[in-house]
């Protein structure tokens, strides 16, 4: 049902102008509280106690079937984890609980908008639960309507009961997240947050598995010190296209007095498995590059955004003054898949072989821009290359932000004879 069939009905159930209640509507709905939720809220604003939402009655389920077309249900699950969060609801600040259930045939996400108590490792009968649908995977909603009920006999599930994670396992949408790391980078930033200006840390996180970006939105002493740190109860986020650890108030972070050991670059399988696979902050690709994309070369950029400016215009400001600047985007192909790898200007001026500067003399010359593009075309299409950086995934394919482009110059036919020795032995 949409919001406005959903405002209507509201409307002529409480004898109240759709048009007021279907902006009520809207406006919770914009801060992401659930359709359900928001309903009820207004349903008590205009003097309706009831808790009737339109759906049908709950529905006891196996958390498998539960889809985002169950209306309200009934289930038994064991709390896998379980941590507070803040939002800004009708501008003011409350407090969600936010985790993951589990049962013998499967797994779902959680918000409680009430505080029910829950601990990790608690076993439920929880009723009357709202579905929603949350990127694309139903999730449960516990609100006033909810009941909660605690059992004393836990209940044996097939999935690790807590929050502890390696870096490389934690994925975008997680929730009371435990890590233990060492911090690679920190910088202190001031950002206009909701309650004004904010002193906020970001970086990036390292441990055996992996790297991953962080914001810190207490600015924790600890974590600006670096170091070696556990963080629990922290939320994952996307960021760019790669998952981000985020700090809030109710994380706990800890020094830790041994070191993390650090890992390597995660080396993917293939193309094809690093961009399905989704967003990799620090992955390691090798294949060919069979095209230099057009807007490769020498470019400009808006000093206020660092966009790229066309003819002295940037779409956010306008005309600009704008900056010289060199790039690459060159199309990286393993035989399983493709993706675009972004050469910033130290690495574009090392595959041209030669400064910005030599660049813009050599196009003043030709009194041809793209001179410079087709040179770097010559130089890197056809040989294979090895690339490190960070792969963001969105509807138009793979963008790896390169930190290392190497030119692989082992023989490959070195390398399938000790391919066939390894899989012979």
């Amino acid at each position: 049902m949409s919001l406005d069939d959903r405002a209507e009905e509201l409307a002529s159930d409480l004898g109240v102008d759709k048009q007021e209640v279907k902006e009520d509507l809207e406006n919770l709905v914009s801060y992401s509280v659930p359709m359900d939720e928001a309903v009820q809220s207004l349903r008590r604003k205009y003097g309706d106690g009831s808790s009737g939402s339109g759906s049908s009655s709950p529905t006891t389920m196996d958390v498998a079937d539960v889809t985002t077309d169950s209306g309200n249900v009934t289930l038994t699950g064991r709390v896998l984890m379980v941590g507070p969060r803040s939002i800004r609801y009708q501008g003011e600040d409350q407090t969600i609980y936010e985790g993951e259930l589990a049962d013998a045939t499967g797994t779902i996400d959680f918000t409680a908008w009430n505080d029910f108590g829950l601990e990790t490792g608690d076993t439920l009968q929880v009723g009357n639960a709202g579905v929603r649908e949350w990127d694309g995977q139903p999730e449960l909603n516990l609100g006033e309507s909810t009941s909660v009920s605690k059992l004393e006999d836990p209940l044996e599930v097939p999935y690790d009961v807590g929050g502890e994670r390696t870096v490389r396992d934690l994925q975008a949408g997680d929730r009371a997240r435990t890590v233990e790391v060492t911090i690679e980078e920190v910088e202190r930033r001031t950002i206009d947050g909701r309650d004004g200006e904010t002193d906020i840390l970001s970086g990036v996180l390292a441990d055996e598995t992996g790297r991953l970006p962080f914001t810190d939105w207490t600015a924790n002493a600890v974590i600006e010190n670096g170091g070696n740190v556990r963080v629990e109860d922290a939320y994952v986020r996307e960021y760019r296209g790669v998952p981000e650890l985020n700090v809030s108030e109710f994380s706990t972070v800890t020094e830790l007095e041994r070191d993390i050991e650090v890992g390597d670059a995660v080396a993917a399988d293939s193309i094809f498995d690093a961009v399905v696979g989704g967003g990799v902050y620090d992955v390691e690709l090798s294949g060919n590059v069979i095209d230099v994309r057009d807007g490769s070369g020498l470019i400009q950029r808006c000093p206020e955004c660092n966009r790229v400016a066309q003819n002295g215009q940037c779409r956010s400001h306008g005309e600009v003054d704008a900056e010289d600047d060199m790039r690459v985007k060159a199309i990286l192909d393993d035989g399983t898949a493709t993706t675009t790898v972004v050469l910033d200007r130290d690495l574009s001026e090392r595959v041209y072989g030669g400064t910005l500067e030599e660049a813009k003399e050599q196009a003043r010359e030709a009194m041809d821009q793209e001179v410079v593009a087709d040179s770097i075309r010559e130089e890197i299409v056809g040989p294979e290359f090895r690339v490190r950086g960070h792969l963001s995934v969105d509807e138009y394919g793979g963008n790896l932000d390169a930190s290392t482009f190497e030119r692989v110059e082992d023989d490959p036919a070195d390398r399938a004879r000790a391919f066939l020795a390894e899989v012979d032995a």
